[in-house]
């Protein structure tokens, strides 16, 4: 039996920019094949040559193929999964070495890890309960479990760890392993915005942007407006009403259109790319790429960096967020999350802006479609 390595262990081979996985590698794709303007926005947002994008759009395609399989195939082993971009392989952590075999099979990378996915999950839940009863302080920005450290890892303003502060860092420490994160962190914010002109929808004196189009519809972010409240398009005319909407607990909505306005399964590229087909919804897994289009800041692409984190807003908790490294502002509140032409969620807050960076949560789609019970519009 071929023994696990553990995180952080692994050896690859560097060629030419990219490291080679030792799995089989993905069919290679062509830029014929993929939406317009993708690998130059993929070559810009990470430094990549196009034969350098097509790999990782193929590997990362691959990964997120594989992901379910693989982790069926851990079952009750399963810690977690991620991508790892230095070696464009999927890497899935197991508690043993049974389950790994199974994992190796799928054409997944199996990693020991000390936890399950199940485990950490119930940590992070544990202190998602704390929050409910007002028991984290507003220098704690978010928490996510993470199956590469096999912790909770908890967000925290650098400069703030006051006795409140630890109090809750002690509290949350008796539940389980416990990561505090201070590097970069800010409070995050909704990117609700005030009317300006643009390619919006608005909701009374509050603009946001378009998700995904569904059978009837479109999704987009819960704080935007409340179940029954009218829309307007970017001209002003009446375009629909919110049929259903949830913030904070969650940040998402859909809204049912109308006035002859119609639905199409794409998201704008803003003349930055070509506007992007949607061909399904996928879950990408963690550390796979994403692009994000809004009304204020239109196209901007970065990494998936968590998965069902909860995130502390003033206005209330919203959990299984995912958070990515793109940027965003004001008005792009319930814009699209893509990775290649696979739906990923709807952009929901964060904090920074797209001069000087940030970071950006979005609310996953399938679960909007499952809640809603949409079908997604698709190419």
């Amino acid at each position: 039996m071929t023994t696990l390595t553990k995180v952080g262990t692994a050896v690859a081979l560097v060629v030419g920019g990219l490291v080679a996985a030792p799995a089989a590698q993905a069919a290679p794709v062509t830029s014929g094949q993929l939406s317009p303007g993708l690998v130059s926005s993929m070559r810009a947002a990470f430094g990549l040559t196009e034969q350098q994008a097509l790999v990782r759009i193929a590997r990362e395609a691959e990964a997120t193929r594989v992901a379910p399989s693989a982790r069926t195939a851990a079952a009750g082993a399963f810690g977690g999964s991620w991508f790892d971009q230095d070696r464009g392989v999927l890497v899935v952590g197991v508690t043993d070495e049974k389950a790994a075999e199974r994992v190796r099979a799928t054409g997944a990378e199996p990693r020991l890890v000390s936890r399950t996915a199940a485990e950490l999950d119930r940590v992070k839940d544990r202190v998602d309960a704390l929050s409910e009863a007002g028991g984290v302080p507003s220098a704690v920005t978010s928490w996510h479990p993470d199956p590469r450290s096999g912790a909770v890892v908890v967000n925290l303003r650098a400069g703030e760890q006051t006795r409140e502060v630890a109090d809750f860092l002690d509290r949350a420490k008796e539940f389980g392993p416990i990561e505090v994160n201070t590097e970069g962190v800010t409070a995050p914010v909704p990117f609700a915005a005030g009317t300006v002109g643009g390619d919006p929808y608005y909701t009374g004196n509050v603009r946001c942007s378009i998700g995904f189009s569904v059978h009837g519809g479109y999704v987009t972010a819960g704080h935007c407006g409340g179940t029954g409240a009218q829309v307007y398009g970017w001209d002003r005319s009446w375009q629909g009403t919110f049929a259903g909407s949830s913030f904070p607990g969650n940040d998402y909505a859909w809204v049912r259109t109308g006035g002859g306005w119609w639905n199409v399964p794409v998201v704008l590229g803003w003349g930055t790319v070509s506007d992007a087909l949607v061909r399904g919804s996928w879950e990408a897994p963690v550390g796979t790429s994403v692009c994000r289009s809004g009304s204020t800041t239109r196209w901007h692409c970065g990494v998936i960096q968590s998965r069902n984190e909860t995130i502390h807003y003033a206005q209330g908790d919203v959990h299984q967020m995912a958070g990515t490294s793109v940027c965003a502002e004001g008005g792009d509140s319930g814009g699209s999350f893509i990775t290649g032409d696979q739906a990923q969620g709807v952009t929901s807050g964060g904090y920074g802006n797209c001069s000087s960076g940030g970071r950006t949560w979005f609310q996953p789609i399938n679960e909007i479609l499952s809640v809603y019970g949409l079908r997604l519009l698709t190419a």
